[in-house]
């Protein structure tokens, strides 16, 4: 994406964000079929540090919780009680509390990445991961449900209960499409596009600050602060996003595997 701007002295060119920064240069293994990339690296960092910080937080629990301790209780009680148990009940919640607790933490510190500076880039903008946790999604509410329901699982899922036969011609395919392939789609897209664009305009505000404060200054300063301020807005938005998509993941996996072990489809 190109904008051209000029100025009375010459032509002055604004190069903004470009599709090709989600696809940086390797700099490990090149050519060795694992090969790594700077968002590789953010994706490392990202899970090295909730590894660090829920050992830190868990490694020696005491009856009365510190400062530390007591946030972390705070964090996975919020997935506990808010997604888990609210959804699933209290047996099937702590069945599943481990996974949707792993989905909700991994998808918000992947997401974070996007706005700590150096770092500047989501480990989620790039179809991997979010491909990765949507079939996790989709292989565990079909795993709750056959196990719920053996061998009745896929006919209660795709002939629901109470429809007249002929009408099955039109809603088993509906169901087939919306129960087994929308599901992992709308779960991937829906994480991968909200972080590209987050980035996208996030490197487009601040970039446009730059450029009107160091390329072109003078009175061009004066719409480098309006952007830096909108980028600045932007920036509180997306933490507001990034968390906000970890819980609409975790939720939706949750009413999936609600769905799957209930007694009807």
């Amino acid at each position: 994406m190109n904008l051209l701007v000029q100025t009375s002295t010459d032509d002055t060119s604004f190069h903004g964000p470009s599709i090709l920064e989600f696809f940086p240069d390797v700099v490990l293994f090149e050519g060795t079929g694992f090969d790594i990339n700077r968002i590789m690296l953010i994706r490392f960092l990202a899970v090295a540090v909730l590894v660090v910080v829920f050992w830190l937080g868990t490694r020696n629990m005491k009856v009365v919780p510190g400062k530390f301790q007591n946030l972390i209780e705070m964090a996975l009680d919020f997935v506990r009680v808010n997604i888990a148990e609210d959804l699933l009940g209290k047996v099937d919640g702590k069945r599943f509390l481990p996974i949707l607790t792993t989905i909700f933490f991994m998808v918000a510190a992947m997401n974070i990445t996007g706005i700590i500076p150096f770092l500047n880039i989501a480990g989620t903008s790039v179809i991997g991961v979010p491909l990765v946790l949507a079939l996790i999604s989709y292989v565990t509410f079909i795993y709750a449900g056959v196990r719920k329901s053996p061998g009745k699982f896929f006919k209660n899922a795709l002939f629901p209960a109470g429809v007249p036969w002929p009408v099955y011609i039109i809603v088993t395919p509906i169901e087939l499409i919306s129960t087994f392939v929308i599901r992992p789609v709308t779960l991937t897209l829906r994480l991968l596009m909200n972080m590209v664009v987050g980035h996208l305009l996030l490197v487009l505000f601040f970039a446009a600050t730059q450029f009107f404060v160091v390329t072109l200054s003078g009175w061009f300063i004066g719409l480098g602060a309006v952007t830096f301020a909108f980028g600045f807005a932007f920036t509180l938005f997306e933490i507001l996003v990034a968390f906000l998509q970890a819980y609409v993941f975790t939720l939706l996996t949750a009413v999936y595997i609600q769905l799957a072990v209930a007694e009807e489809h």
